[in-house]
């Protein structure tokens, strides 16, 4: 019996599979596999986004599917019931469950009430074409950001420098700001991918031991200082993220002065290799983690980074349900 194939952060494809879900998301549109046709997917958001929301919806409808948008007061995870039942209680109307939540435990229960199992005994077959019975049927879970990961957002960073700078293998990105769910997915897609990270945080704000010694499971090299200007030179990319993430406003005060000189601008993106790039995961706040002219300049590749997150959404979409995606049959 084959196991479903979930997507909760980046590693839990091979180094392969990931190389295979950004050609897929690389394939033109009028060209993408149906692989969602006549098919539903629910997108439960506990958390707003108008990124998030509006590439997945896009991918899914790209791919012949039906998008369906489920606020996380509809369904009451754990309050109204549990998350293993609103993930099996999905799972009955669509093929895949992308989610977007505020603990990833939820996206672990997920995953773990949506593992196949054998038909009941007796059981009729669904279809004329002779389809076991299963309930609730083994479909996968996706991340759409959690707490610890945000993989789709990294699909969708190394798309971007893969149209930037082709092979990306031996490239260093300075990662400028907190090491948050961003940094630990983009780390982990780097590692598989070739590409060095430096990280500049704050003393309390840097990565911790299990995450590089996750990254350097995967073959990976981070170099850690709280020293931006040190972390900048030379890089190929620059990356940042928002000082206070949502959820973490009771911080804010706290954190604008912990990252006070911690803000990507003309200087620190001149200490950076002449044909270096700018990205940023958005929402961005212009004069804290990095300054409009930077962001609206000729290095900003971040509105092409965030055009990408639609085309990442449909490669891995269409790599889970395609034939290499290990959905059960």
């Amino acid at each position: 019996m084959t196991t479903t194939r979930h997507f909760l952060d980046v590693d839990d494809l091979s180094c392969e599979e990931l190389d295979s879900v950004l050609s897929l998301a690389a394939v033109p549109v009028a060209e993408v596999p149906q692989v969602l046709a006549g098919r539903g997917a629910a997108l439960l958001f506990e958390k707003p986004s108008a990124r998030t929301r509006s590439s997945t919806e896009l991918a899914v409808v790209a791919l012949g599917g039906h998008p369906v948008y489920i606020q996380g007061a509809e369904v009451g995870i754990d309050r109204r019931e549990t998350a293993e039942d609103v993930a099996r209680t999905l799972a009955c109307f669509h093929a895949v469950l992308c989610a977007r939540v505020l603990d990833h435990g939820v996206l672990v229960r997920m995953a773990g009430a949506l593992e196949p199992s054998p038909p009941p005994a007796g059981s009729a077959p669904a279809h004329d074409d002779g389809d076991d019975v299963r309930f609730p049927p083994p479909v996968p879970v996706v991340n759409l950001l959690s707490d610890r990961a945000h993989p789709c957002q990294a699909v969708a960073d190394l798309l971007t420098l893969r149209q930037v700078f082709g092979d990306v293998e031996g490239r260093t990105v300075a990662y400028i700001g907190d090491a948050n769910n961003v940094w630990r997915s983009l780390a982990l897609a780097a590692a598989m991918t070739g590409i060095r990270v430096r990280t500049a945080s704050p003393e309390g704000y840097e990565p911790d031991a299990d995450d590089l010694a996750r990254v350097a499971r995967l073959g990976g090299e981070v170099e850690v200082t709280t020293d931006p200007m040190e972390a900048a030179t030379g890089a190929d990319a620059l990356y940042t993220d928002v000082w206070t993430s949502m959820g973490q406003e009771d911080e804010q005060e706290l954190r604008r002065k912990a990252f006070a000189g911690f803000t990507i601008d003309d200087d620190l993106l001149g200490r950076a290799a002449p044909d270096a790039v700018v990205l940023h995961c958005l929402p961005a706040h212009r004069g804290e983690e990095i300054t409009a002219a930077v962001l609206d300049g000729p290095r900003s590749v971040v509105w092409r980074q965030a055009a990408n997150r639609t085309h990442a959404v449909r490669g891995l979409l269409a790599w889970l349900l395609g034939p290499g995606g290990g959905v059960p049959s």
